[in-house]
């Protein structure tokens, strides 16, 4: 074994390749032919989108689960350990058999560059190789056409939503972002859209691949009332299904699972669902926290995302004061973030992240001010942020953690709510 652990294995992979972002799949095509490729008998979703792939995903896998499946999942990028970006039968995999994979990975290439995702996603598909899963559910990191799990032809392809981000890498607008993100689809395969306005490229490109479309609001629909959620197409419906922490967008996103499952002939139904939902958790995807001071944790890191967190915390009210503790990466769009959320804030808690692309707590303080009036505190790190919004809260007031995985995570971690805590860790901010 080339490293003795995990942290190394991933410390090495980050100096592999010269950047750490590398859209295209020239280099992995022959270093993936010498693994073991997925079973022919396992059905592949793969999920695009600006937002909602995470919680699309997650709703895929705990129903599919539910109903008896083997099933393996890959998501990016991680909350809290590495380990969670692959997942069999909704537990991460044990470091053991992740330093495997990346033993074989690193034997395969034979010395061509890899990136960090590059080399974990070739991980994830030579585990799920070996352990011969039912249904295999792959998150797109960044795109669609040029991003490394597209290596693999999906049965059944997803695309959630599509707004602006990542435009150094995808293009300026909706229609260039669209046609990337598009190129996941295949020929006489479906492609099921919950992006309710698709941009013409999407739709063009769809059509010169010759994907079946399965769009929301032309094939299906979503139906809410106070009793539940359903979801109504032409060829049978489903529901009504209890909301779990499912709201806002975060049910349109689900629907698209259920409908992905559909199309791939995996069965649902009612029941099946409504368990998966009953043990269905989306850590940092509009999370409430209910309490004297209440707390959100959401990972709106987009103007689209930020959006609805806006929608989903107006619709809450409130009866005292909001801070927001918030922090991105340089590279995405903090200005309009930034004001997206400002008529909702009271007083702001900014902090910095670390790495070659996190903003410093400076910049993210200058695009904060520019956004609006309301005070801004900056802070050293997430775990500052919290104790200091904490002390500063009375009951009625609300705290709102968003942004970054890199504050979302640790936030979590501070507030005592990534686990269930130990008797060291029982006197977390929110008993204070």
């Amino acid at each position: 074994m080339k490293f003795p652990d995990v942290e190394s294995w991933l410390r090495w992979q980050e100096s592999l390749y010269p950047r750490e972002i590398e859209l295209g799949l020239e280099r992995l095509r022959p270093v993936y032919a010498r693994l073991t490729g997925l079973p022919a008998d396992c059905k592949v979703i793969t999920v695009a989108g600006t937002n909602g792939k995470g919680s699309c995903v997650a709703v895929v896998e705990a129903v599919a689960v539910a109903a008896g499946l083997h099933v393996a999942a890959y998501t990016s990028p991680h909350l809290f350990r590495y380990n969670e970006r692959i997942r069999l039968d909704r537990r991460p995999v044990d470091d053991d058999r992740l330093m495997e994979a990346f033993e074989a990975v690193n034997e395969a290439r034979r010395g061509v560059p890899l990136t960090y995702f590059e080399f974990g996603t070739l991980a994830a598909l030579q585990i799920f190789a070996a352990d011969k899963p039912d249904l295999v559910i792959l998150e797109v990191g960044l795109g669609g056409r040029l991003d490394a799990v597209n290596i693999v032809d999906a049965d059944v392809a997803v695309i959630t939503s599509i707004g602006l981000d990542h435009q150094a890498w995808l293009g300026m607008d909706r229609e260039c972002i669209g046609a990337e993100k598009v190129g996941i689809a295949r020929s006489g395969r479906p492609l099921v859209l919950g992006e309710p306005d698709p941009p013409a490229s999407l739709l063009r490109i769809a059509a010169e691949r010759r994907a079946v479309v399965d769009a929301v609001g032309d094939a299906w629909s979503v139906e809410t009332t106070d009793a539940g959620w359903s979801v109504r197409c032409a060829g049978g419906s489903i529901g009504p299904l209890p909301y779990g922490p499912l709201q806002g967008a975060l049910v349109r996103n689900a629907a698209c699972g259920l409908r992905a499952m559909a199309l791939a002939g995996l069965d649902q139904t009612v029941g099946t669902v409504a368990s998966a939902i009953a043990t269905l958790s989306l850590p940092g995807r509009l999370q409430r926290f209910p309490g004297p001071v209440e707390w959100f944790v959401d990972l709106a890191h987009n103007v689209q995302g930020a959006q609805l967190l806006a929608e989903t915390l107006s619709a809450a009210g409130r009866t005292g004061v909001t801070r927001a503790i918030f922090g991105m990466l340089a590279d995405k769009d903090i200005g309009g973030v930034a004001s997206v959320m400002s008529p909702l804030v009271d007083e702001w808690l900014v902090t910095g992240i670390q790495g070659s692309r996190g903003a410093s707590t400076e910049e993210v303080a200058t695009q904060v001010a520019g956004a609006g009036g309301a005070p801004i505190q900056v802070c050293s790190d997430v775990a500052e942020a919290c104790r200091r919004a904490a002390q500063s809260s009375v009951p009625g007031d609300r705290v709102v953690v968003f942004g970054s995985f890199h504050v979302v995570g640790p936030a979590l971690e501070v507030l005592g709510l990534y686990s269930p805590p130990s008797p060291a860790q029982e006197d977390h901010i929110l008993s204070r």
